[in-house]
């Protein structure tokens, strides 16, 4: 068989979710605005954050710009942005802004160290706490979010991050330009002396063959002239090429290893085998990125995409070291032809020297290498020039586009975030914790599970009270559950038949006490004789409820010191005879007692149509059995969601050990919107109140001395006419 909870989560339906929520609205609410209250708390008390923002639009270079040569065409890289947020996280940008705006003291009070932080701690807790970058989808700018407790702070940093990497982009794209216009300096100096130093050995050639008055820059129609003349000229031009590839291989060797696929470009290395490595190992460096947030390290695709990477990337240096010995091969190459041409030039000087016009070649060959050093010279001034203006040229790859202003409310904490995600996190913990109580609640909760599990019938659904109004015999609608509670005992047992019942409970505080009272006021208000008697010892109640005397009561007459007529109080209330508890202190029932209650009981049903007893709990007090083993049946009182079933199974046990026959249940204390039970027993309570809304009051009597048993409920009350 099924458990109950079992068979409730088979058949739930979003009608019972709505049911459980309306019934477990309080218990919701309460939990909602502790939530709330707990959030707005923790945000108030919370440190305020202010946010300095300020943007920059960031533009990849176009490309190195070469000595004579156009820029190319740029091209779009969906990796660059995020290279330069890390370059704006990174030391080199973050250390400059740390010491000009003493992060490492100021940070370091807010976190409330005694001493100035070390420069990493600083950074570390700059980029994790403080720094938030972000870009728009599909575009060159990004904004340089600061957040800290004092406002003109986190301007103040948002600006200089703007400014120190906006001067580091500039000096990024002029570094090789720079470096250019040092090496053609350096040369040119080199040259000059080369120059001057050729200039005094034509001089000195001069006075010593005494050549005075001889045209240096007379040109000989002599053939062997013009092909050293040709060959000067080819050595002049290689000498410019071997220049240009010893810059481009020391350059690009004096680069580190792991900055070099930052200068990967089709400007600068013209490999379609690079470039296509590259892309290749830039989705694969996206492609472990976007695993590694979804999967765990150990997992087979990661390793894969890692293992795949590395290969890229291997091969990716390989070729950039071979691209390394290509430009040294070059250099080699165009430095042995420069070799060669001087061997063969040097050879053709030789020849020349031993022709007729030795005496004159020494000079002529000073005066024609003067000539070609002073236009190697001049080259290398207008090429200089050139770079020179070239590097006038604007390279606008970084534009600052506003200054960060200090905020003037704070942006964290969020009031706003926080309480709609307190109330949503409210809603789910209420609805949860409703629902959970649902789940786990093991009580008796509606008719159909107590007939269920206990087998007897449910004889009466009473509702709830509120406690503000005192309890009215006369008020026709609070009496109207009690009437129906009685009209479904006389179909159990005939009225004409007396009967002894005991209402009993499983523990305290279920309201058998005022059942018992309120059903004892309707049985007289029908016109039956009955008579309530307090039965419970150790906490009577009886007297309080109905303002009535406690003795001399049972325990007197129990003890022997009275007889029944000295204890019977009559017509205390609705022509209601009652019985106290008595004023004997220290009472109990005991098995010596029970000899002298039957006897009691059976003079009372003489008397009585209806002989109602209260009783103390049946669990825990021996009272109570001994109490229910005298009379003819007892009424197990069950408070709506109180005990568990086991608690209330127990007590039906007990009954059965004390061989009082269960006459049936009474549910009390039932929501009025618990569910369908309590609409469907008693929704017509409210009949009686009249259409304003206030309760109708009659004074019923009683009809007869003796009314007939098949005369109905209806039939046995009259209202004074005064009152109709």
């Amino acid at each position: 068989m099924a458990s109950p909870a079992a068979t409730r989560t088979d058949h739930a339906t979003l009608a019972d979710l709505l049911r459980i929520l309306r019934m477990r609205r309080n218990l919701v609410l309460v939990l909602v605005l502790m939530v709330v209250g707990t959030s707005a708390v923790v945000t108030a008390i919370l440190p305020k954050w202010y946010l300095g923002s300020t943007q920059v639009r960031v533009e990849k270079p176009e490309g190195e710009m070469q000595l004579f040569q156009n820029q190319g065409a740029s091209y779009y890289d969906p990796y660059f942005l995020q290279d330069q947020f890390k370059i704006m996280q990174s030391p080199k940008i973050l250390h400059p802004v740390i010491g000009r705006l003493d992060l490492n003291r100021r940070i370091g009070a807010m976190v409330d160290s005694p001493e100035p932080l070390p420069i990493d701690i600083t950074t570390q807790y700059l980029v994790r706490k403080m720094l938030d970058l972000e870009s728009p989808r599909n575009s060159s700018l990004i904004n340089i979010n600061v957040y800290a407790q004092d406002p003109q702070l986190a301007a103040d940093i948002a600006n200089d991050i703007a400014r120190i990497y906006a001067d580091d982009r500039v000096a990024f794209a002029t570094s090789e330009q720079r470096e250019g216009l040092n090496k053609l300096r350096q040369e040119l100096e080199q040259q000059e002396r080369t120059v001057s130093a050729m200039r005094d050995r034509v001089e000195d050639l001069r006075d010593e063959l005494d050549l005075a008055g001889v045209d240096l820059n007379a040109s000989y129609s002599d053939m062997e002239i013009e092909t050293l003349r040709q060959m000067q000229n080819s050595l002049i031009a290689l000498r410019v090429d071997a220049i240009g590839r010893k810059t481009r291989w020391e350059r690009f060797r004096d680069i580190p290893f792991e900055d070099r696929l930052n200068l990967v470009n089709s400007q600068l290395i013209a490999d379609q085998n690079i470039q296509d490595l590259l892309q290749a190992y830039l989705l694969s460096e996206q492609n472990v990125t976007r695993l590694r947030a979804r999967l765990g390290e150990a997992h087979p695709d990661l390793i894969g995409a890692v293992e795949n990477q590395a290969k890229i990337r291997e091969q990716l240096d390989g070729q950039l070291r071979g691209y390394e010995n290509a430009l040294q091969i070059a250099f080699e190459e165009a430095n042995a032809r420069v070799e060669e041409l001087e061997r063969q030039l040097g050879e053709a000087k030789v020849n020349q020297i031993l022709s007729a016009r030795d005496r004159l070649r020494p000079f002529e060959e000073a005066a024609q290498r003067l000539n070609d050093e002073t236009r190697l010279l001049t080259t290398l001034k207008l090429t200089l020039r050139q770079r020179e203006i070239d590097f006038q040229v604007p390279l606008r790859s970084i534009e600052l586009l506003g200054e960060a202003r200090p905020a003037r409310q704070a942006s964290k904490p969020s009031w706003t975030i926080n309480l709609i995600l307190a109330l949503t996190v409210g809603l789910i913990l209420g609805v949860g914790v409703a629902v959970g109580i649902e789940y786990f609640d093991t009580s008796l909760r509606n008719v159909a599970e107590v007939e269920s599990e206990l087998g007897v019938p449910v004889v009466g659904v009473i509702p709830a009270s509120t406690g503000r109004d005192e309890f009215d015999p006369d008020d026709l609608a609070a009496t109207e559950p009690f009437r129906v509670l009685h009209t479904n005992l006389n179909l159990i047992i005939p009225a004409e038949q007396p009967a002894a019942l005991v209402i009993v409970s499983a523990g305290p505080g279920e309201g058998k006490s005022t059942t018992v009272n309120r059903l004892a006021h309707a049985v007289a208000q029908s016109g039956h004789r009955a008579v309530l008697i307090d039965g419970d010892m150790r906490r009577p109640t009886q007297h309080q409820l109905g303002a009535w005397l406690r003795g001399p009561g049972l325990s007197e007459y129990l003890h022997g010191d009275c007889e029944l007529d000295d204890i019977l109080q009559k017509n205390v209330a609705n022509d209601l005879d009652v019985i106290g508890s008595g004023d004997l202190t220290g009472f109990s029932f005991s098995l010596r007692h029970a000899e002298r209650l039957k006897a009691l009981v059976a003079e009372l049903k003489t008397r009585y149509e209806r002989v109602l007893f209260d009783s103390p709990p049946i669990i825990g007090v021996s009272d109570a059995s001994i109490l229910a083993s005298c009379m003819d049946g007892a009424l197990l009182l069950i408070q709506h969601r109180r005990n568990p079933r086991a608690m209330t199974k127990r007590a039906q046990q007990t009954l059965a050990s004390a061989r009082t026959e269960m006459v049936g249940a009474i549910l009390n204390q039932v929501p009025p919107d618990s569910g369908e039970d309590y609409g469907y027993y008693a929704h017509n309570y409210a009949y009686y109140r009249s259409s304003d809304g206030k309760r109708p009051r009659g004074k019923a009597r009683r009809k007869s001395a003796k009314p007939n048993a098949n005369d109905s409920t209806e039939d046995r009350i009259e209202f004074d006419e005064s009152e109709k």
